[in-house]
């Protein structure tokens, strides 16, 4: 079954998109040149092992560059991780991000779920730890989660890790979204790394808004891992233009740091203002919120207007009436709420 996803607005035209969880900021200048610079490059195939970019991301994350692999956007990787590892059981949780699904069923993977609850607020909570069983090959986790938001205490995921080890279960999360929060460095994982059965899944996609360029990195300790992931992996996924656009957005400190404050404020008035429509917000910590509405052709009714959002009730766990929405500049984010007015307050 073919997943549908936010950021498809091209069957719509000219259409606001607020489905898609990308920096409202945009793609920076540098990059966006750094870019338009390397296509006189493009002539030639791009650097297969992404040399380069994996020595500039090891400076970045402090990691070796031979812990780093590189792929087309996190989405890749994912892939790969099921394809070498080839597990025969799973833990998922649900609702999150279906390709982890979609990349294990693709390998013959028996997928179990840990369902995430409404009465929780879809926060996780310390069962997970009991559906941690011994006959678990791997188990993915997102945090902050998609679509919900919530964000797994650093606390938590260190028992979690401590327990598949002990179960020798390959961990993966999914960092993905840490990068739009000030404390990050108090939720990754990354210096739990060292002793192997943890691999972290980044992308440039969302913080420097790069979704078309596709990139994405993985880093672990898992040697064998790496080496089978590689052996899969075409040869040229990472384009030369996507190639020179990492290197160059990895020195983009200020802007990072602009657009986490950017994101924080416009989050907070965005959720204040949905409290005034018959939706029930829940508490997150990424650049997109979550809610519940009372009615199920939300997304439909707002087309019309010019705005497009993502309906969740395709994603395992949910049902029809849950939406997200990702977190725009105020310009963006008031026509969101004018478009709203329209529906609630004619």
């Amino acid at each position: 079954m073919k997943h549908i996803h936010g950021g498809n607005i091209y069957k719509y035209g000219k259409i606001l998109d607020f489905s898609a969880n990308l920096n409202p900021l945009g793609m920076p200048e540098k990059v966006k040149e750094a870019a338009r610079e390397s296509i006189d490059a493009a002539e030639h195939y791009p650097d297969p092992d992404c040399q380069g970019l994996r020595e500039a991301l090891g400076e970045k994350e402090r990691i070796l560059a031979d812990k780093i692999i590189c792929g087309n956007g996190a989405a890749e990787l994912i892939f790969l991780l099921a394809a070498a590892l080839k597990p025969e059981k799973a833990l998922l949780v649900a609702p999150s991000f279906a390709e982890y699904e979609q990349a294990l069923k693709a390998c013959g993977c028996q997928c179990r779920y840990y369902e995430l609850k409404e009465k929780n607020q879809f926060c996780m909570q310390e069962a997970y730890l009991e559906a941690l069983t011994d006959d678990t090959d791997i188990a993915f986790l997102c945090n902050p989660n998609n679509p919900t938001g919530a964000l797994c205490s650093r606390e938590f995921l260190d028992k979690v890790l401590d327990k598949c080890r002990k179960l020798g279960t390959l961990l993966v999360i999914d960092e993905c979204f840490l990068d739009f929060l000030e404390e990050k460095d108090r939720y990754t994982m990354k210096d739990r790394l060292p002793g192997g059965g943890l691999f972290i899944l980044k992308a440039f996609t969302k913080i420097y808004a790069m979704a078309g360029l596709r990139l994405g990195y993985g880093l672990t300790e898992e040697k064998e891992l790496l080496e089978n992931m590689n052996i899969l992996r075409q040869p040229w996924s990472v384009s030369v233009p996507a190639q020179a656009a990492g290197i160059c957005a990895l020195s983009e400190t200020e802007y990072v740091k602009a657009s986490v404050s950017y994101v924080k404020k416009e989050r907070i008035w965005l959720e204040e203002q949905l409290t005034r429509y018959p939706f029930h917000v829940y508490k997150g910590s990424a650049n997109y919120l979550f809610f519940g509405a009372d009615r199920i052709d939300l997304k439909e009714a707002l087309i019309p207007m010019g705005i497009l959002i993502r309906d969740c009730g395709n994603y395992r766990g949910l049902e029809k009436g849950y939406y997200r929405i990702a977190v725009r500049t105020h310009e963006e984010n008031m026509e969101l709420i004018e478009a709203l007015d329209k529906l609630y307050r004619p």
